[in-house]
């Protein structure tokens, strides 16, 4: 069972960001650079945003610590997966990316059914994913600077050391669970 409520701002914001995935791929696809901008940076500030709006209207659900991690899994890797269809990301990013995000969902999945413990994003995933959301910004906004200093390069080797090592302290944290010595947050 789900505690906490269902209908609040913070699951408002991580359910905008499920619903805006097709309309930037949409609008980026076909060109519409300035609408697409603005639907990525509402996307990102709404995953900022929901986690705070939770602490500060102390509306902190299950079905948000769920909700949350999923939203952002869902625009990773559809937007990894779109961007790697039109040549714009190696393969080997998007498979680890993708693969990291679904052994994730699985193990916490697991450790909720199994243990009855709902998990909470830990902090290096955090940092992964606002370093995944900078290079998709570089790569979407057309701005000289991000071209001139490599900021999509810069950022997908940053995004991949950092997701890497966040996937390792997700399966020492269900592992720690499963044998019963507690979650480490």
């Amino acid at each position: 069972m789900v505690e906490g409520r269902i209908l609040n701002l913070p699951n408002f914001l991580s359910f905008l960001r499920i619903i805006l995935i097709p309309f930037f791929l949409y609008y980026f696809h076909n060109g519409h650079l300035t609408v697409a901008i603005i639907i990525m940076l509402i996307a990102v500030l709404s995953d900022w945003f929901d986690g705070r709006a939770a602490r500060w209207t102390n509306d902190v659900s299950e079905m948000g610590k769920i909700l949350d991690p999923l939203a952002d899994k869902l625009c990773l890797a559809s937007v990894a997966v779109y961007f790697f269809w039109i040549g714009q990301l190696p393969l080997w990013f998007v498979i680890s990316a993708v693969l990291r995000d679904a052994l994730i969902f699985a193990g916490a999945a697991y450790v909720k059914v199994r243990h009855s413990v709902v998990t909470t994003s830990l902090w290096p995933g955090k940092w992964a994913v606002g370093f995944v959301s900078m290079m998709f910004i570089s790569m979407v906004w057309p701005l000289p600077l991000f071209v001139r200093f490599h900021f999509k390069e810069f950022f997908l080797y940053l995004s991949a050391v950092t997701l890497f090592y966040s996937f390792v302290l997700y399966c020492i944290r269900f592992y720690k669970i499963h044998k019963g010595q507690g979650d480490i947050s």
